[in-house]
Order: structure tokens, then C-alpha cells, then sequence
């Protein structure tokens, strides 16, 4: 019995050894690179919440200047989305780290992944996973993929064409899937193709109002834990034909902007990607506000070193129907220091997006500085025809010191006529 035991003991050895050395290779192909690095330690780690050592070492590791755009490569290592054409987005470095990290992959992992995009994330699973499985619907998207993680040699990336609504069937199950799209509910056929005891995560909701959600596979069922707010391009295919709710795109608005609801972490809800920010609850009937913060740097740190202070929304947005939008708010600030010229100085922007979701413009609408009691900001923005989306961006960003922000509304200041047929 002992003998059966100590040879058993030494071929699971051999077999973890194996799995290790594997994982070991890969990684050898891919050197940390300095940008990576730059942005993993000065941008992502002083964020607080990515603590996976062998998430944020990958993430040194893959070149996303090569997942991206030739027109986007300078802005390749910013933690920030970019087009990627057809009308889908490279996710941030943060948010892909972010959901690696849910999903906790190991050596021996066999893992889904739905909406492939540039094959970024799938890059990044795989130097972490055994094999990876991944889903693109944009048919020029998948191939361009596919071709590029070939050419790196990440040998261990499957690429399938098709709606990764109805997941991979003839690979399932799976230890994890991870989705970067959006549907209204987690597919079934995703929960069916889950291993028991799996992990899942996925961002669920209304086209501008997500939130990512953690599950686990528990006796054939999905339990889920709704984690923070985000924003992803839609699930399409199937996903989208049963979208019940859709945004009107002629009548953008603002959801939540007087800070009433309110996030366990004490954020507003429906605003995405807040940080260092909280909602003060007002007194009697003073209204809601929202403080952000931010340290005071010493001589020893650099500006990107410490976590900005910002949240965002986004809303659909029609130029062909709405020429000027008015977005008003108040504000007041206390020890307001900007570190890195008018470009980034706070408090509040507007970002206009195309079809193809690049970026068409920014308009400013207020910025601040020092010490000031309570001002209201009123703004009428003009907006280019050509705009499909907008996300007001409003925070201290790299500033330093606290502003409160309150009542904050978007409207058509103008409506343009449909032309006659």
C-alpha cells in the first residue's frame, strides 16, 4: 500500500513539474517590457484592489501595443478603452487585470472566453491558463485575432467565429469563462457549459447601466455576487435581439445625477469606474454630494503614483437629432492643485464617440482650482453630427485636494427637426 502511495506521490509530481515547466515556457517568451511595467507599477497597483502576483507579472509581459490600432499605439500602455474598429474596444489594462483576477485562472485551467476582440485578454489568459477558448462575432476581428496570437505563439488560444451567446459547446465545460461584452442576463447556454464549482464574470445590464457580477456554479445553478459598476460595448447576436430595455439615443440623460443611490462602497450607483469617490448623504434637505479626494504627493513620488479620483457615465447620443447639450452641476473645492497642466485639470468633461466608437472630441466644462465655496457650472456643448455616444467624466483625476460635486443633469439644449423625405 505504502509503495502504491509513494509512485502515485511521484507520477503527480511528475505531472504537476510538467504543468509548471509549461506555464514556465511560455512565459519565458515574453520578457517583462518597460511600458508594461511603467504601467502596471505606477497606474494599476496604486489603485488598491489587484493583489494576484501572477496576474500583474503577465500583465508586464503582453505587448498591447500590438492589440491595438497603429493610430492608438502612443496610447497603447494608458489604462484607458480604445477603438479597435467595428465598432468595439480594447478594454482598459485595470479592468482586464481587474477581471483575470476574479476568475483566479491556474496552470491547468481550461478557460472561455466570450468577445475576443483584438485577442488582448486572451493573451493574457493565456500565459496563465492551459488552454483558452474565445469567441468573436465580428468576423475581421476573430481573424485578425487569430492571426496575430499565432504569430506571437500563443499556441494555446483557440479562436472560434460565431455568437458567443451559445459559448463552445464541443470544448465544455469549462473551470472559468469570462465575457467582455455585455447582455441583459448571463446566458444559459454559458451556465450549462460551466464546470461545477466554476467561476464566472461578466458584466450584466441596460446598455449604459452595468455592473459586473462574480458567479460561481453551485449544484447546477449560478450564484452570483454583483461586484463594481462598469461600462462595456453590448453581448450582440443573439443577446441583443432579447435586450427588452434599449436607450433612446434622441433624448440623452443622465441617470442618478443627484447621488441617491447609492453603492454598498458608499459610491453612487450607475456611475462606472469611481474611485476615491463617495457619496456624502445630506441633512435635512440638503441635497446628496459627491466627494472626490486625493492626496498630496511627497518629494518622493511621481503624480502617476497615487490613485486618481474620478467617475464616469456614459449615455447614448444621436447628432443627427441633438446639435447642443446643456450639462450643468455644482461644485465646491477645497486645496485644489493640479499636477499636469490645463489638460488635466479638474473637474468635468465630455467625451463624444463615433460609430466605430473612436473618439471624435472633449470638451471641457469646468475646471478648478484652490479653495472655493459652492458655484454652479452651466454649460451648452455643441455636438458633432457624427456622434453615437458621449461619457462625462467628472472627478479630480490627477489633481490633488477634495471637490464635492452635486445635482448634476444632462438635457437636448437643442433638438434638430428630421429632414422631410
Amino acid at each position: 500500500m505504502s509503495r502504491g502511495i509513494s509512485i502515485f506521490g511521484i507520477i503527480l509530481l511528475w505531472v504537476t513539474v510538467a504543468v509548471a515547466e509549461t506555464r514556465e515556457d511560455r512565459l519565458k517568451k515574453f520578457p517583462i517590457l518597460e511600458p508594461a511595467r511603467q504601467m502596471v507599477e505606477q497606474v494599476l497597483v496604486p489603485q488598491g484592489e489587484l493583489k494576484n502576483a501572477a496576474v500583474l507579472d503577465v500583465m508586464k509581459r503582453v505587448p498591447r501595443h500590438r492589440f491595438v490600432t497603429p493610430v492608438h499605439q502612443p496610447a497603447a500602455y494608458w489604462d484607458q478603452a480604445l477603438s479597435i474598429g467595428n465598432a468595439q474596444t480594447i478594454s482598459p489594462p485595470y479592468i482586464v487585470a481587474y477581471m483575470t483576477e476574479q476568475i483566479d485562472p491556474k496552470p491547468k485551467d481550461k478557460i472561455l472566453e466570450i468577445g475576443t476582440g483584438s485577442g488582448y485578454q486572451a493573451a493574457v489568459l493565456s500565459l496563465l491558463a492551459d488552454q483558452v477558448y474565445t469567441i468573436e462575432i465580428v468576423e475581421p476581428l476573430g481573424k485578425q485575432a487569430e492571426k496575430l496570437l499565432q504569430q506571437l505563439g500563443m499556441d494555446n488560444v483557440h479562436v472560434r467565429i460565431g455568437d458567443g451567446y451559445k459559448g463552445w459547446v464541443e470544448a465544455a465545460p469549462f473551470d472559468s469563462i469570462i465575457v467582455t461584452c455585455s447582455p441583459e442576463a448571463v446566458p444559459q447556454p454559458l451556465i450549462d457549459q460551466l464546470k461545477e464549482g466554476g467561476r464566472m464574470i461578466i458584466p450584466v445590464g441596460e446598455r449604459y447601466q452595468q455592473a459586473f457580477y462574480l458567479g460561481k456554479k453551485v449544484n447546477g445553478k449560478l450564484e452570483l455576487e454583483r461586484l463594481k459598476q462598469t461600462l462595456f460595448v453590448p453581448m450582440t447576436g443573439e443577446a441583443e435581439e432579447k435586450r427588452s430595455l434599449k436607450p433612446d439615443a434622441a433624448k440623452p440623460a443622465l441617470i442618478n445625477g443627484n447621488f441617491q443611490e447609492i453603492e454598498k462602497d458608499g459610491s453612487p450607483v450607475h456611475w462606472h469606474y469611481a474611485r476615491n469617490v463617495i457619496v456624502l448623504k445630506g441633512e435635512r434637505n440638503e441635497p446628496n454630494v459627491a466627494r472626490f479626494t486625493r492626496k498630496r504627493l511627497d518629494r518622493t513620488e511621481k503624480p502617476q503614483e497615487s490613485a486618481i479620483s474620478q467617475m464616469l457615465q456614459g449615455f447614448a447620443m444621436d447628432g443627427k437629432s441633438v446639435s447642443t447639450l446643456h450639462i450643468g452641476y455644482w461644485i465646491r473645492g477645497e486645496k485644489v492643485t493640479a499636477l499636469q497642466g490645463p489638460v488635466m485639470t479638474p473637474s468635468a468633461s465630455l467625451a463624444l464617440y463615433d460609430e466605430d466608437r473612436n473618439q471624435i472630441d472633449e470638451i471641457p466644462l469646468g475646471r478648478c482650482t484652490s479653495t472655493f465655496g459652492w458655484q454652479h457650472v452651466s454649460r451648452s456643448v455643441r455636438i458633432k453630427p457624427e456622434t453615437c455616444e458621449a461619457v462625462l467624466i467628472m472627478g479630480l483625476l490627477v489633481a490633488t485636494g477634495q471637490i464635492d460635486i452635486r445635482d448634476v443633469e444632462v438635457k437636448p439644449d437643442q433638438v434638430t427637426p428630421p429632414q422631410s423625405q
